[in-house]
């Protein structure tokens, strides 16, 4: 399935550009859509740019997106509809059933600053760890990324994920990583983000867009 060396699949749930990011609401909904895209472009660009990422597989309801996101390099697979982390769970059995060898990780799509150094960092951490461990965001109360070797991959996105995680006995990774914790829900995070140094996509949009309303 994956030809790059590597120990992890990156896992990247994509809802369709056209529904995602409603918080982001001083933006015209073309330009929310736009920036949803570009923010999973600069994931899967900068994940396939990672030392030890054996490949991307993006799950996704939006065909066509997904498949420009494919021609970046990334493969795809269906959303089957059930929810975020029932999304992860096909996802992993994906891999499993073609890469065992490989361990899955659940990243978010709207890391628009992620630099592959953080990402490195994270699961270097997580080689060392026998079992679940998560990323803690920016805010402290959500996660932007989540693993476990296959047997024990349970992630639980959503509100309040980070405790969802350490109860269910995950081990929340340490260091500073911010470009991996920065995920961008509403104008204040974007800003945080655009402090931190956006991928190429973002940065375009961004340019193309002008200032952001606050």
């Amino acid at each position: 399935m994956f030809t790059r060396p590597g120990s992890f699949a990156v896992l990247v749930p994509v809802k369709s550009p056209g529904t995602g990011k409603s918080r982001l609401s001083s933006l015209q909904d073309a330009e929310r859509a736009r920036l949803a895209a570009a923010f999973a472009t600069d994931v899967v660009d900068a994940c396939l740019r990672t030392e030890d990422v054996a490949g991307v597989l993006v799950v996704s309801d939006d065909a066509a997106f997904a498949a420009t996101l494919a021609a970046r390099g990334a493969h795809a697979v269906d959303d089957p509809g059930a929810g975020l982390n029932a999304a992860l769970r096909h996802a992993a059995a994906h891999v499993r059933d073609r890469r065992p060898d490989l361990r899955p990780v659940a990243l978010c799509a709207d890391l628009p600053a992620l630099v592959p150094a953080d990402l490195a960092a994270a699961l270097g951490q997580a080689a060392s760890l026998p079992g679940a461990c998560f990323v803690r965001d920016g805010d402290g109360t959500g996660t932007t990324l989540y693993t476990a070797p296959y047997d024990d991959f349970a992630p639980r996105f959503g509100a309040d994920s980070a405790a969802a995680h350490v109860a269910a006995g995950a081990q929340p990774l340490v260091g500073d990583l911010p470009t991996l914790r920065r995920d961008v829900d509403d104008v204040r995070s974007l800003a945080d983000a655009i402090s931190l140094g956006m991928g190429e996509a973002t940065s375009d949009v961004l340019r193309a867009i002008g200032p952001v309303p606050q």
